[in-house]
């Protein structure tokens, strides 16, 4: 039998699978009827298990012929799907993405890949959207945005991820701050400035861990969402805090980090997106995110 599986066989099957009637079927293809039947007869040959039920006033769907028109159907919705997107690109040679952040994704890795993205597809726009964690997933799963990058402990059902960066904690503390021969313990009276819960229940809790690790409980003073505010705020003499290593870039601030490089605590930045949105920008966008995780 030198048979093969062509495109056209599925298409035709698949044209029949619809109809339920070989003249009808053959009508939609312009073939002959004959040349249908011969068609399916192969299909069922190569694949060695029957897809009709044949009557002489009906053809149904065997279980088989059932599960085939499913993956059948699944896989021309796919290509029609990659037929439009090839369709833009080479109309419009421009694709939008939007794409939520959390502040350190810029001082780690956000900032090179859209160097990176307007090097080498100029014309594709990103709205970015700075965004808490929390907003970020829900936002995608509604379909509300294309990416996020988040710090999160699991990646939310319904939603793919690849971790991008994992990183330490550093203390910040003001300029004058005499602390780098203190433990984290000596520092037990002092007043705290956090991420606030809003931010992300998993990364705050992750934080909280490092004070239970550390022998106690955090004078917790202030909490906010946002990075260059904790700053100002340690830089006033209101309180110190612990951050991603990675925000210690981009921000001009009077204050001083200390690297916690020996605490086993550690923090994932994670790109996250919708499993059902699928388009020719995402691809290239991954594409690129995937060669800066290689560098």
């Amino acid at each position: 039998m030198g048979y093969q599986i062509e495109l056209r066989h599925l298409y035709y099957f698949k044209i029949l699978a619809e109809e339920l009637h070989f003249r009808k079927a053959a009508e939609r293809l312009f073939i002959s009827q004959p040349g249908l039947s011969r068609q399916i007869k192969q299909m069922e040959e190569i694949y060695q298990v029957a897809l009709l039920e044949r009557g002489k006033r009906y053809v149904r769907l065997t279980h088989a012929g059932s599960y085939l028109k499913k993956e059948v159907d699944d896989l021309f919705s796919r290509l029609d799907k990659v037929e439009r997107e090839l369709r833009f690109m080479g109309e419009h040679h421009v694709s939008e993405l939007r794409v939520g952040f959390i502040g350190s994704a810029v001082q780690s890795v956000l900032a090179q890949l859209l160097i990176t993205l307007q090097q080498e597809y100029p014309l594709m726009e990103i709205d970015l959207q700075e965004l808490p964690n929390e907003m970020q997933v829900a936002k995608l799963l509604k379909e509300e945005l294309d990416f996020g990058f988040v710090r999160i402990d699991y990646v939310p059902k319904g939603l793919q991820g690849i971790p991008v960066r994992q990183e330490h904690f550093s203390l910040v503390v003001p300029e004058n701050f005499k602390a780098d021969s203190l433990s984290l313990y000596d520092l037990r009276q002092e007043p705290f400035i956090l991420f606030s819960k809003d931010y992300s229940h998993s990364y705050f809790d992750l934080v909280m861990s490092i004070f239970k690790d550390a022998g106690f409980e955090p004078n917790v003073a202030l909490r906010t969402v946002n990075a260059l505010s904790i700053f100002n705020l340690v830089e006033q003499g209101l309180g110190i805090a612990i951050v991603p290593a990675s925000l210690q870039k981009g921000y001009t601030t009077n204050v001083k980090f200390i690297d916690l490089v020996d605490i086993p605590q550690r923090t994932t930045l994670w790109l996250i997106w919708n499993a059902n949105l699928n388009n020719a920008a995402m691809k290239l966008f991954l594409e690129a995110v995937e060669r800066e995780r290689q560098k």
